[in-house]
């Protein structure tokens, strides 16, 4: 199991939206529209009632249609969202921040050149920005450029030593160059900065794929106490369980996986892989046939039915 790598956790830089001298005050339209605690809907709106009403004008104007544009982002409204902001880089083409957002519309659209073109703006007239060098870094990494991506992780958290989405990024792509050793250092800085249940998934990952069963299963461990409801935990530990020949505690995370995502067709087959072990064999058949029914064709679910004589509906 393998997460986006952090496309949802790249915000926008709302703090630097639309820096203000302290005796310009603005509206709660305003507040909300840039305030970092708005939700896409309530940013969307706010920020609408600015720009209807032109109560700001100049970079704050700017501001409203870019922090618009990142709400809109947010929903996946992307024609929207970049029609927003290419009028912020209009009415101010000094503007890191409307660069940055547009950028990432680009990322979601899978246009990366266009992307790092707009990276590069806002890095140029924000060097500071570690959010456009984690950005940039993500799409240099989906254009298979593992190196540059790396540059830019490490030129964000070098610009800001506490950025948790620039390690787990620089972690996953030094993951991908199995380079085990800086992938498991970078995954570690990002449980100490901000421990929770994908932090742990994605290290215990690094530890399963090279073979460190114990720690992994500790990992999954702790995603499991850490969100005890999600299904990602539970199912990833019962995989470590079943390596090890632990068929009954394997069972029991995969039941557990299960109750909280009916829908996860290898929860259902390795499920069934367990029962079998454990000889219950009418047991494996009804799992094996429901991860077919998820996934018509799935080879090991199909396999195993084949040596159970069970492809049928009779036992």
């Amino acid at each position: 199991m393998r997460v986006p790598l952090s496309l949802v956790t790249l915000l926008a830089a709302l703090a630097s939206t639309a820096p203000v001298s302290a005796a310009a005050e603005g509206g709660p339209a305003w507040e909300a529209c840039v305030g970092q605690a708005s939700t896409p809907d309530e940013r969307i709106k706010a920020c609408s009632n600015v720009i209807d009403t032109r109560s700001e004008s100049g970079q704050r104007l700017a501001g409203a249609y870019c922090n618009r544009g990142h709400g809109l982002t947010e929903k996946r409204e992307l024609d929207a969202a970049l029609s927003d902001l290419d009028e912020s880089v209009r009415l101010d083409p000094g503007y890191a921040c409307a660069y940055n957002n547009r950028g990432r519309v680009y990322s979601f659209k899978r246009n990366y050149d266009r992307a790092i073109a707009d990276y590069d703006q806002a890095i140029k007239l924000d060097p500071s920005l570690a959010l456009s060098y984690s950005n940039r870094g993500e799409s240099r990494f989906n254009k298979g450029d593992l190196d540059g991506a790396i540059a830019d992780f490490d030129a964000a958290i070098e610009r800001d030593p506490n950025y948790v989405t620039a390690y787990a990024n620089r972690g996953f792509v030094y993951a991908r160059k199995h380079d085990t050793a800086h992938a498991l250092a970078d995954y570690s800085m990002r449980i100490k900065l901000a421990p929770d249940l994908i932090a742990y998934i994605d290290r215990g990952n690094v530890y399963r794929d090279s073979e460190q069963l114990d720690r992994a299963a500790a990992d999954y461990g702790e995603a499991i106490r850490l969100a005890p409801t999600d299904a990602r935990g539970w199912r990833n530990r019962g995989m470590i369980r079943l390596y090890r020949g632990d068929n009954k505690g394997g069972l029991a995370d995969y039941d557990k996986a299960l109750q909280y995502d009916p829908s996860d067709v290898f929860s259902w087959n390795n499920r069934g892989q367990a029962r079998l072990r454990l000889g219950d064999r009418q047991g494996a058949i009804a799992d094996f046939r429901k991860a077919l029914e998820l996934r018509p064709g799935l080879p090991s679910a199909h396999d195993a039915l084949q040596k159970l004589r069970a492809l049928t509906r009779e036992p």
